[in-house]
């Protein structure tokens, strides 16, 4: 674990958030990390008030740049998580091509301009129709958009929504899904193991292990992992047993990003 990079972690810059940039790289070093890549929210017109507001840019880069100079052990990258809405092409592809990110994480985490956290989605609909919905707006999002490197928390509408079993069966959504990995396969980009699934006790990644492996039988070979820290000691948080479990289905390298292009490291 100590030379594997955590490709998804979130700052006091992200509005639900209140981890300091450098507590999480004092914990990072600490951790032994040789890279780790912020990725704070960029949800414009979400219909949680609280991503209402916008990063200031200009200070972000100031503060990265003065941890760089001041923790040199670690390298220090610049991401962002912009949450998609299919309106937004043209505002996320300027807001993206403003600034100078290493890396691009692409996520849902409203949809037909409902929220998810809220349940507003998946009102009047069953669990069935509301995942199938949620996948009919990913695969259209990766149709009509390209400017991302990997698309983050693939079934992160697990989390949510008010039933008895939140699991996602890889084999009830298996023509829609794998519809979604082939156009991202052929579209050159990647997917994200996003481990925070454990902390919220769906005992699974983000996505399951079942559309990992998919996504491997297909070809697909741009894997990054992040723990989508909100606080600095969640910090790969679970990623040996993540590790170990991409291992179990043949995984042998994780991507990481710089300057929009991916490198391997061997696990």
């Amino acid at each position: 674990m100590k030379f594997i990079i955590d490709s998804h972690i979130h700052t006091d810059y992200s509005p639900d958030c209140k981890a300091k940039m450098q507590d999480i790289i004092i914990k990072a070093v600490e951790l032994g990390l040789k890279k780790i890549t912020f990725t704070d929210h960029v949800d414009y017109d979400s219909p949680d008030e609280l991503f209402g507001g916008e990063i200031n840019y200009i200070e972000y880069m100031k503060e990265i740049k003065y941890l760089r100079d001041k923790y040199k052990e670690i390298e220090i990258l610049m991401g962002v998580e912009i949450g998609y809405q299919t309106h937004l092409n043209e505002k996320l592809d300027k807001f993206i091509k403003s600034y100078p990110f290493d890396f691009v994480i692409c996520s849902m985490h409203s949809c037909e301009g409902l929220d998810l956290y809220n349940g507003d989605f998946f009102k009047g609909k069953t669990q069935i129709q509301s995942y199938m919905r949620y996948f009919e707006n990913i695969k259209h999002c990766i149709e009509i958009y390209d400017n991302y490197d990997v698309y983050g928390h693939l079934d992160y509408i697990v989390r949510y929504g008010n039933f008895d079993n939140k699991e996602l069966k890889y084999k009830d959504f298996k023509e829609i899904i794998d519809e979604i990995l082939a156009l991202i396969i052929k579209k050159g980009k990647g997917i994200e193991v996003n481990t925070a699934g454990f902390r919220y006790n769906l005992n699974a990644t983000h996505p399951n292990i079942d559309i990992v492996k998919s996504y491997i039988e297909m070809g697909g070979n741009i894997i990054t992992i992040g723990s989508d820290a909100h606080k600095a000691d969640d910090i790969c948080r679970d990623f040996e047993k993540t590790i170990k479990i991409l291992k179990s289905i043949g995984v042998k390298k994780i991507a990481q990003f710089k300057n929009r292009i991916p490198s391997f490291i061997e696990i």
